[in-house]
């Protein structure tokens, strides 16, 4: 991988994001990310953000799709389409908008985003908060951003796991048209049960049935999206093999290791570090490391990885890659960071 994708930022650069960062993190995580994701947007509007962020050219060809460079951006920054062209214009070479679920929904109670800022790290429990599929396909029909877009699924929280594939479907039927690829997101730790979904005999019915509708929508567009799945980080080894299988025999094209973590041992004794919900960050970047370098092993070469999940510096996005990912992806680095 060229060192000129994960060299260091100006220092203009940095300082500017370091003012921004001190005065967002005076207010409360969730209201100093809407704030961020609206001057970005003023930014772009007013082409400021195309003097102050270069998009690097690297092209890389994945799933039968051409990145401008590998680098993209992970699901939850704006899940519901909102912010596609600017924060396109900050460099990506991909972005990945939702997750989204059929029906409206407003998630679990507030407070529930926390800094842990020590670590690099931040605690979740959104619970997929999101204004529903239909709108958020309104607003992918708008995007101008060139980069590739993903579009990341999940079922509503009300939904029993014995009728997630219906979820999953209709998110499917309703994104097709408008995404490059399509993400099946079975991994938060915030949806009552959804992980229990990773289990083998669970995930070859769910991934087979999304594949078969994949291939009748594949007609009626004619075109063929790419399907990924993205897990956990809290996998046992031996799982590994089985969803490896139910990838490849279900014909998806690519696995997004990881998700965010429900393990606290990197950050015991932290303020906040009790608070529910998923872990990201910096301490997730071992963990989620782990579980890439086993799908590796465990995928044949041309089931793509994306790797993401402790990424805070260039050289951790230089290591999935050495680790067999084929593109990255972070969030919580790109908010304590900033876009270079």
């Amino acid at each position: 991988m060229p060192g000129k994708l994960f060299q260091r930022p100006s220092t203009y650069q940095a300082n500017m994001y370091s003012l921004l960062k001190k005065a967002l993190f005076l207010t409360d995580p969730e209201t100093a990310h809407g704030l961020a994701l609206e001057s970005l947007k003023l930014g772009h509007n007013v082409g400021a953000t195309g003097v102050l962020c270069k998009t690097v050219k690297q092209p890389v060809t994945v799933m039968g799709l051409e990145f401008p460079n590998p680098v993209g951006l992970a699901a939850g920054m704006d899940k519901n389409g909102d912010y596609i062209d600017a924060l396109g214009s900050v460099g990506f070479g991909f972005i990945e908008i939702g997750t989204v679920t059929p029906r409206p929904q407003p998630g679990n109670p507030k407070p529930r985003v926390f800094r842990l800022e020590a670590a690099k790290a931040m605690i979740n429990r959104l619970g997929f908060n999101n204004k529903g599929v239909d709108y958020l396909v309104r607003q992918a029909k708008k995007r101008q951003f060139k980069g590739v877009l993903g579009i990341n699924i999940g079922k509503n929280f009300d939904t029993p796991n014995e009728k997630a594939a219906d979820d999953y479907l209709f998110c499917l039927e309703k994104v097709y048209a408008h995404a490059d690829y399509i993400t099946v997101n079975i991994s938060s730790p915030n949806t009552k049960g959804l992980r229990d979904l990773q289990d083998e005999t669970q995930l070859n019915s769910l991934l087979g049935t999304l594949d078969a509708r994949r291939r009748t929508l594949a007609d009626e567009h004619n075109k063929r999206v790419p399907l990924v799945v993205k897990v956990a980080p809290d996998l046992e080894d031996q799982q590994i093999p089985g969803i490896a299988d139910a990838v490849v025999q279900s014909g998806f094209d690519g696995l997004i290791a990881t998700n965010t973590t429900v393990s606290r041992e990197a950050v015991a004794g932290m303020r906040h570090a009790d608070e529910a919900g998923g872990l990201s960050g910096a301490p997730v970047r071992d963990q989620a490391n782990h579980v890439l370098a086993q799908f590796r092993a465990a995928l044949p070469g041309d089931i793509a990885l994306i790797g993401t999940g402790g990424i805070t510096r260039g050289g951790d996005a230089a290591d999935k890659i050495s680790l067999g990912a084929d593109l990255v992806q972070f969030y919580t680095g790109f908010v304590y960071q900033g876009p270079d």
